[in-house]
């Protein structure tokens, strides 16, 4: 049997293989764990193909099916083999950024996610200097808006994947699979929008098998930027240049 073998900090791992384990228990396919241990992974290789019409349209019906799964907890929280007493917080990209704040408790989804993935992160990308003074103030005017429910629909938290762009689906022959999950309770639109940041093959199949299962709310493809922001502020944290640009213009579209 041939693996793939990551390896990171035990909060990482740990994160890691709890979101795998609990995707595939919600009824997503995932890759296969085949060993952990206390600073490594290792999954089953996957086999890849080209993906097909039908295969997105089912990785869209395997993805509603997920978001099926969550309401009984609450936004921010983590997978529930992750120890937050043990490790704190989860992580997302590299280990100095935060995704899960231990203790979450009920709040609307526009507090926890201006709160836990938009504000976290936007000292670091002022502070490489991809996002000025006037963008900052952009998105702080942003994150106020979300706390006062601007953007609040009546979905329940969800289990998400967490940090869905193209790269993370990985396409078999089995459909698609889903990697490197940063899984937590959240809003379903934020995994379908996060799909479209670098581009989903199929898209509209996707969107279709998804909405074959669950109907999205209403206006679901205005709010696909904003649902974007969480990945493009991370990105900007981490890499600077253009991204911060891209966060803000995003930002001032829900202003």
């Amino acid at each position: 049997m041939s693996v793939y073998v990551k390896r990171g900090t035990s909060r990482q791992i740990a994160f890691e293989a709890a979101g795998l384990q609990d995707l595939r228990a919600c009824g997503a396919r995932v890759a296969e764990l085949a060993q952990v241990d206390d600073t490594s992974l290792a999954t089953v290789t996957i086999q890849e193909t080209s993906p097909t019409q039908q295969a997105a349209y089912e990785f869209g019906t395997m993805l509603a099916g997920l978001h099926e799964n969550g309401s009984d907890r609450v936004f921010g929280q983590a997978p529930p083999g992750f120890d937050l007493a043990e490790h704190g917080e989860g992580t997302m990209g590299q280990e100095r950024l935060p995704l899960v704040s231990p203790g979450a408790q009920p709040r609307a989804w526009g507090v926890f996610y201006a709160e836990d993935r938009i504000l976290p992160y936007l000292g670091s990308a002022v502070s490489n200097g991809s996002i000025d003074t006037d963008g900052a103030q952009a998105i702080e005017a942003l994150a106020e808006r979300l706390r006062d429910g601007a953007f609040d629909t009546d979905d329940r938290p969800s289990v998400l994947h967490g940090d869905l762009w193209s790269g993370n689906v990985l396409w078999s022959a089995d459909g698609g699979v889903l990697i490197d999950p940063a899984s937590h309770a959240g809003h379903r639109e934020s995994d379908l929008a996060q799909l479209t940041v670098f581009g989903a093959p199929h898209w509209d199949d996707i969107t279709a098998g998804y909405e074959s299962v669950r109907e999205l709310s209403e206006g679901w493809n205005e709010r696909i930027g904003l649902h974007q922001l969480h990945i493009l502020i991370v990105h900007a944290s981490l890499f600077g240049g253009s991204y911060g640009r891209q966060t803000v213009r995003t930002a001032q579209n829900y202003l």
